[in-house]
């Protein structure tokens, strides 16, 4: 007669679990040393990357970037070593990206500020390229393309540690980097040519996160980061 008791176990367990709201933190994720950085409600803690305050404004408990007035909506602390977790659903045509360590946020002559940070892609494609999603854009390409498609939602957590940075996409490890392999300004480690006139190498190591806006509508939800020693 063990097994009705189980069962029973097992049911007061299932009804008694913390449940998993949108935009929220788990009491475990609390203990774990993560941080929310979206409330769902307001654009706290958020600005343009001109330091403006955003023209759009929540939607449906989600962050769009499109027509905020810059760039890109920033988060205003600055970061270097952690985890980001987040949800993201694109819509048709979408061009966007999550930008890292992005700093200073005063553009070079003639760059946007995206050239001062690292870009994560987001695209509506089925490629793998060094510009579709899960690409650290220009840089290195993903493994492949494991975007859900238009309207639906994605997962998605980016590890930043020293000079490695992990995407992992919908559970699936997409792509690993080490950015001290990027010795030379317009040079990919295995000798291809990219876009920055830069060496990632001396890229850097903190700085700010970003939601692009590169002309279509992206939407943001359940933005947690836990900071890495």
């Amino acid at each position: 007669m063990r097994i009705p008791c189980l069962l029973t176990l097992a049911l007061l367990v299932c009804l008694h679990a913390e449940p998993s709201a949108d935009n929220t933190l788990t009491e475990a994720e609390r203990k774990d040393g993560w941080q929310l950085l979206f409330d769902g409600k307001s654009l706290a803690g958020w600005m343009n990357s001109d330091k403006s305050a955003p023209k759009t404004p929540v939607e449906n408990a989600c962050l769009n970037p499109h027509g905020a007035g810059h760039y890109m909506l920033i988060h205003e602390k600055e970061w270097e070593n952690f985890v980001l977790a987040l949800d993201f659903k694109i819509s048709p045509h979408c061009n966007s990206g999550i930008f890292l360590r992005t700093s200073p946020l005063t553009p070079r002559p003639g760059k946007d500020v995206g050239f001062n940070g690292l870009e994560v892609a987001i695209d509506d494609t089925t490629t793998a390229t060094y510009v579709d999603t899960g690409a650290l854009y220009d840089l290195s390409q993903p493994t492949r393309n494991a975007m859900h498609p238009v309207g639906e939602w994605n997962h998605i957590e980016i590890t930043c540690r020293g000079a490695l940075i992990q995407i992992v996409l919908n559970g699936e490890k997409v792509n690993s980097i080490d950015l001290d392999a990027f010795t030379k300004p317009n040079q990919r480690p295995d000798g291809t040519a990219h876009k920055f006139d830069q060496t990632f190498k001396d890229h850097p190591r903190k700085g700010y996160l970003g939601l692009q806006d590169h002309g279509s509508p992206c939407w943001y939800k359940n933005i947690k980061l836990k900071p890495l020693p």
